[in-house]
């Protein structure tokens, strides 16, 4: 498998009030690889650039295709308005949205840093609107296997990370346009959003990411090298129209002392997996969906004290007297008022993730797309993994 950092040398990325995407994308990286190696010792694993230099992007893909690797991960930030923020996955496709055709358009933008863009690339300008739109006549032969790992990604950042899911998406990217094998992009959070700045700056948030990743790839391998079992249906995709960025996270004291510099290649750090992560960023409030229900009566905690169980979230809200009424009118839907104050909208009862994940990808299917699993102890909520653990405890 090949692990790609986003940009280097010259090409900075995208820039936050310290941070800059290279050194961030490094880092994340650097500490994926090493996860990797030492817990599948049968994996190699090629890093793009493993240094602060500047690679073109068709030489990305080349060294991908060289190795003839089974997996092509590209990590990168994003950037926006200063109320965007959360992760986010791309895969080669159709950039209907406009959001996501101004990812791709800044992401190949690098190209206009190498020498001779014009001859590598047949003549491809990244600012013109009808060459970024030839690429919705691409649709690649590794499309499902793409679309299954960027959705474990998804899952486990939102899951594991504690991280704001933007979906599955995607867009035109010349990086993985020219790779021949599975291949994603991650936008592993927004650099210009001031609290998301300040967690992937950090050696914690660093390692959260590359853990939400290293779990992904865990659980897609296993998928891949099962003999008996056909891997899952290709997971629905986020809707390509545009919408509105999420509410932004509520306001935090600044902190005093200046936010730390990204750290240079050679003094990073490399962890080992997180055990357990503390969401960095609230969950904001979810759109209400627009009906019309009859009045419903508001539910509290539907959990007991020492109930222990994972279900599906389909919604969260901090004001349950204004979205009870469009949630709970939904069949099978119930409303958990936890202990940090969110009102979750759940469905179902598990006692394993097998089971619960079996009945997501239905969830999923009949349109509740941004629908993932999550575990309560009585009130609290907690990881699915957790969950599952102190249901088996003898």
């Amino acid at each position: 498998m090949v692990i790609d950092a986003g940009h280097g040398g010259h090409d900075s990325g995208c820039l936050g009030s310290s941070a800059k995407e290279k050194h961030v994308a490094l880092a994340i990286a650097l500490r994926l690889g090493k996860m990797i190696e030492d817990n599948y010792p049968d994996v190699k694993v090629i890093y793009t650039r493993k240094t602060d230099v500047f690679i073109p992007l068709h030489e990305r893909a080349n060294i991908a295709n060289h190795a003839k690797a089974d997996l092509f991960i590209c990590i990168h930030l994003n950037s926006g308005g200063k109320a965007a923020y959360g992760v986010e996955t791309y895969v080669m496709g159709n950039h209907k949205s406009e959001d996501n055709l101004n990812v791709a358009k800044r992401e190949n933008s690098a190209i206009l840093l190498e020498d001779d863009y014009k001859q590598q690339y047949d003549g491809f300008d990244p600012n013109s609107p009808e060459a970024n739109i030839i690429f919705t006549l691409f649709q690649s032969q590794f499309q499902h296997q793409s679309l299954l790992f960027a959705s474990k990604v998804q899952d486990h950042a939102t899951d594991f990370g504690g991280r704001y899911n933007r979906g599955v998406k995607q867009a035109g990217f010349l990086v993985l346009y020219k790779s021949a094998m599975p291949a994603v992009l991650i936008e592993c959070g927004f650099l210009t959003h001031e609290m998301e700045e300040r967690f992937l700056n950090s050696d914690k948030g660093q390692s959260v990411m590359a853990s939400s990743i290293y779990r992904a790839f865990k659980e897609y391998k296993l998928d891949m090298e099962s003999p008996n079992e056909t891997p899952a249906p290709s997971p629905p995709v986020a809707s390509t129209t545009s919408s509105p960025n999420p509410k932004p996270a509520p306001v935090v004291e600044k902190p005093k002392e200046a936010t730390p510099k990204s750290p240079e290649p050679s003094k990073i750090k490399i962890d080992s997996i997180p055990e357990k992560i503390t969401p960095a960023i609230p969950e904001p409030k979810p759109n209400p969906v627009k009906t019309e229900p009859a009045p419903v009566k508001i539910v509290e905690d539907v959990t007991s004290p020492s109930k222990v169980l994972i279900a599906i979230q389909v919604g969260a809200s901090m004001k349950p007297e204004t979205d009870n009424k469009n949630y709970l009118s939904r069949k099978g839907i119930r409303a958990v008022k936890c202990s940090d104050g969110y009102t979750r909208y759940v469905t179902g009862s598990f006692n394993s993730i097998k089971e619960a994940t079996a009945e997501l990808q239905k969830v999923k299917a009949s349109g509740t797309k941004d629908a993932f699993l999550t575990g309560f102890n009585g009130n609290q909520r907690i990881a699915p993994k957790d969950a599952e653990l102190l249901i088996n405890k003898p």
